[in-house]
């Protein structure tokens, strides 16, 4: 229990938050703003220093959420075009996203990547990350809100977008010393691009992605993912903690057997997909080591009365730990009932009962 007993003037009309550009290409909109008994960067952080918060946080509401598409990752997965590493995306408008075009490879083969990749390897310093803060993103970041960081081609992804994913497969079991040496330089490109996150943009929160599986089973085994990735993952999120970063690990498909591996690799939060992981039996045996981010998005078509019903489920049962990050969206915007005051709501009397 708190010290902030719910009143029902947090939901009076307190304003709106400035839209801020939004990540993954997605269009952005203002976001409604509660008069919160402490910030929502306060409580994020209480989260994070696995205190029961006052509420549970919602990305759109109480977060920054930005990907500055000045790093050419980011414009090319958004967009289309050539990545940091030379991989050339082509944007399919009818999915809006982008994949590795089809019929290119950037690097022949694994342990080639030094005479391949290092020539043409990404210098930071090109970049005005200052100039990109100050014109797009110093106007509308509310300091009262965490800033959350989005990184995307973790080092598996970065693999198989490099090469392909039938011989990244092969890698993992027959070329682990090629991959870690590959795996030590890219961990430290990305440490270099979180210090900026954090000195530049300050940052709160890295999220950051590599995906770890399909609908049906992760990609590999927890044996290999813990010889082969793990080490680099404690490396760099011990540094990450050290800079005063948290880092959400957005790995999609089935992983709950690769859990264990993510707490052990010392990931703050994990955001993966509801539809293919039990995240109830995942929050009950993990939570204390590591919290959940969830894109919650109910059905449009349902009526108000089940969509209710959805909320206050997911709010009762995932979020009764304190240990829940929602991305909530309501897609349906005819419904009589607001989907972020409800949730908003529900887990301030849920937690300070």
């Amino acid at each position: 229990m708190s010290n902030y007993p719910f009143s029902a003037e947090e939901l009076s009309d307190v304003g709106m938050y400035p839209a801020v550009p939004g990540p993954y290409g997605m269009p952005t909109f203002p976001a409604r703003k509660f008069k919160t008994p402490i910030t929502p960067k306060e409580n994020f952080k209480l989260m994070c220093e696995k205190k029961k918060p006052v509420w549970i946080p919602n990305i759109p509401t109480d977060f920054n959420c930005i990907q500055p598409e000045c790093m050419p990752d980011a414009y090319a997965r958004n967009h289309g075009g050539f990545d940091w590493f030379g991989i050339d995306w082509e944007f399919e408008p009818l999915t809006a996203a982008a994949m590795v075009r089809p019929g290119t490879r950037r690097l022949s083969e694994i342990d080639n990547w030094e005479e391949e990749l290092l020539p043409k390897w990404p210098d930071l310093n090109v970049i005005d990350w200052q100039k990109n803060y100050d014109e797009i993103y110093k106007p509308v970041i509310q300091e009262d809100r965490a800033t959350m960081f989005i990184i995307v081609n973790g080092l598996f992804e970065r693999t198989a977008d490099l090469t392909s994913f039938e011989d990244t497969f092969c890698y993992l079991l027959e070329e682990p010393e090629a991959l870690n040496a590959l795996y030590t330089k890219l961990t430290d490109f990305h440490l270099d691009l979180m210090k900026i996150a954090k000195e530049v943009y300050g940052a709160d929160v890295i999220t950051f992605h590599d995906d770890m599986g399909s609908q049906k089973s992760s990609f590999m085994s927890p044996d290999t993912y813990k010889e082969i990735l793990l080490p680099h993952y404690k490396r760099m999120n011990d540094a990450a903690h050290d800079m005063g970063l948290y880092v959400n690990y957005h790995s999609c498909g089935s992983v709950s057997n690769q859990i264990e591996n993510f707490c052990d690799a010392g990931f703050d939060f994990w955001e993966g997909q509801d539809a293919c992981n039990d995240k109830q039996a995942i929050m009950d045996k993990y939570g204390d080591r590591m919290g959940q981010v969830s894109i919650f998005m109910p059905d449009p078509a349902e009526s108000d009365e089940d969509f209710v019903k959805e909320i206050e489920e997911k709010v009762y049962k995932l979020g009764k730990t304190g240990r829940y990050i929602t991305w909530f969206a309501n897609m349906n915007p005819n419904r009589s009932v607001n989907g972020e005051e409800l949730i908003y709501k529900l887990s301030r009397e849920l937690y300070n009962a």
